[in-house]
């Protein structure tokens, strides 16, 4: 849904209505991943995808009668060879689509309550998730936050505890709770790129990291360094401050990433300091073997255990014998998407 949502604003204050089909289960290869999102409006125009092509034109075809009855409907596709080259799944994947009316049509005060805080996440890169019941006559929604508020139609504590552990596991999922269907869409906060020291292979890091849809972070204390810098595309954030002055401001759990790059044991080993005692998926530092050596010296002499150090990825980055700022950067980048599809 986050890829279609200037879309759906300007449908929807065009006044277009428009049914939504979400892929909320798959089977073997299929595809496109649980998550994926079509949405057909009532001139039949569309946009997004649930099967790369294969089952548009069925799901498009779906989607009328629901616009006008508004009652959802589970639209499975691929269930046998004969079906699967009918639909275009030759592949022999299997999928299940939820489609629905979309909720900012609803007259329900619950619904537009969902809408207008599911806006305002996705907007404001603020996790949620998205809970639409499956079943009955009309479309029913909640949303849950990382602080366990919810908004919209009241749920159990049972589907709370369930949309809350989801989010934990960044996993979209169908929930089978007290003899009834729900999908819990999750939409987390982009990942942290956390950039302590500005620099040339700073630069490329942060255009790589950006396009790689991460939320970027520079942190150096050195003004000349964070001011002088020329970025072609900015990061979202940049600190001219010491590591201990603001890193604590940042959420270090298992997706944030940080990567050392000054060349200054002051600054990173500051960094350091508090990244090591946190939960951050990553931890990278740029320098040869020999100043690795010297760092994790230095780090066992302040008490860090090997173990601790361990974390530490240096020399940084996917070996592809990088020289030029450019190539660092992507050997960089690399790591960082090896490590975080470990958990995918």
């Amino acid at each position: 849904m986050l890829e279609l949502l200037p879309q759906i604003e300007q449908w929807v204050q065009d006044d277009q209505t428009f049914a939504i089909a979400t892929v909320i289960k798959t089977w073997g290869s299929s595809p496109r991943p649980v998550g994926s999102a079509l949405i057909v409006n009532e001139a039949m125009e569309m946009a997004g995808s649930v099967s790369g092509g294969c089952v548009e034109g069925a799901v498009v075809k779906a989607a009328i009668p629901i616009l006008q009855s508004g009652q959802p409907e589970n639209l499975p596709f691929g269930v046998t060879d004969e079906d699967a080259w009918s639909v275009g799944l030759s592949c022999g994947g299997k999928m299940q689509v939820f489609a629905e009316r979309f909720l900012a049509f609803s007259k329900e005060e619950a619904e537009q309550k969902v809408w207008k805080e599911l806006l305002h996440c996705l907007k404001n890169n603020l996790g949620c998730v998205f809970i639409s019941r499956m079943g009955g006559e009309e479309s029913r929604h909640a949303l849950v936050l990382p602080s366990g508020q919810t908004i919209g139609h009241p749920i159990s504590e049972e589907l709370l505890a369930a949309g809350k552990k989801c989010y934990a596991e960044r996993k979209s999922q169908v929930l089978e709770l007290e003899g009834q269907s729900y999908f819990a869409q999750v939409f987390p906060r982009k990942s942290q790129m956390l950039i302590v020291g500005a620099a040339h292979i700073t630069t490329d890091l942060v255009r790589l990291g950006n396009l790689y849809d991460f939320e970027t972070i520079v942190v150096d204390p050195r003004g000349i360094f964070a001011k002088k810098t020329q970025f072609p595309d900015p990061p979202h954030q940049l600190h001219v401050e010491w590591p201990a002055e603001v890193l604590r401001n940042f959420i270090l759990d298992e997706y944030t990433y940080a990567v050392l790059l000054t060349h200054d044991p002051k600054i990173d080993d500051q960094a350091l300091d508090i990244l090591l005692k946190s939960d951050v998926g990553y931890i990278g530092a740029l320098g040869s073997r020999k100043t690795h050596e010297k760092r994790k010296n230095r780090l066992e002499k302040s008490g860090f255990t090997s173990e601790q150090i361990d974390r530490i990825h240096g020399p940084i980055g996917v070996d592809i014998n990088a020289k030029r700022p450019k190539e660092i950067a992507l050997s960089i980048m690399g790591e960082i998407i090896k490590i975080a599809n470990q958990f995918k």
